[in-house]
């Protein structure tokens, strides 16, 4: 009975002691920004107002993390209302169709201080490819009234809108193939 209820009480203790830890996105601190060059000689760029970040993740500085990620195609917002419906027409994303963009990360390896390799699927326009994006962790803070901790993350890089078949009426002359991505968060459990 003893050895019985020595090994419950490791199994109960694990649970707890490697539990992840789940993490969401404060959308009022939170943005997801793209940047393409518009005839080669000035950079448009815009952001997607609704989306939902998860993390999980045991250590402090989410050097184990699992990023799941989606995005509302329908809320783009690039500051000029005629460019974001034709963005959302066939010719680019086909919000009709294909209303959401989705994350799902696969590994997340060190590169330096702070800094990973994040891995994942990236799903856009019905097609999903492997991409690799820089993540960087910016630390936390504890707020003093409630206790609850708020963490950094910044995670960038570049897509190409091809491989997605996302405008593909438009030659790299009159719109970048490379599509700048920068996404700021701050997380709470």
């Amino acid at each position: 009975m003893k050895k019985l209820f020595s090994i419950l009480s490791f199994l109960v203790a694990s649970t707890f002691i490697f539990a992840q830890t789940s993490w969401k996105a404060d959308p009022a601190h939170s943005h997801v920004a793209f940047t393409v060059v518009h005839m080669g000689i000035s950079d448009v760029s815009g952001i997607f107002k609704t989306f939902d970040l998860a993390i999980a993740s045991q250590a402090k500085d989410f050097s184990d993390a699992k990023v799941n990620f989606s995005i509302d195609v329908n809320s783009i917002d690039t500051n000029v209302d005629a460019r974001d419906n034709h963005l959302k027409s066939p010719d680019f994303f086909d919000a009709a169709q294909f209303d959401k963009i989705t994350f799902n990360s696969t590994s997340l390896k060190a590169d330096k201080t702070n800094t990973y390799i994040l891995k994942g699927n990236l799903t856009m326009h019905g097609v999903t490819k492997p991409v690799t994006m820089t993540m960087v962790y910016r630390g936390e803070l504890t707020d003093k009234k409630t206790g609850k901790v708020t963490k950094g993350l910044q995670v960038y890089g570049d897509v190409k809108r091809s491989d997605f078949g996302i405008g593909g009426k438009f030659p790299d002359t009159m719109l970048s193939d490379i599509v700048r991505i920068k996404a700021d968060f701050e997380v709470k459990q």
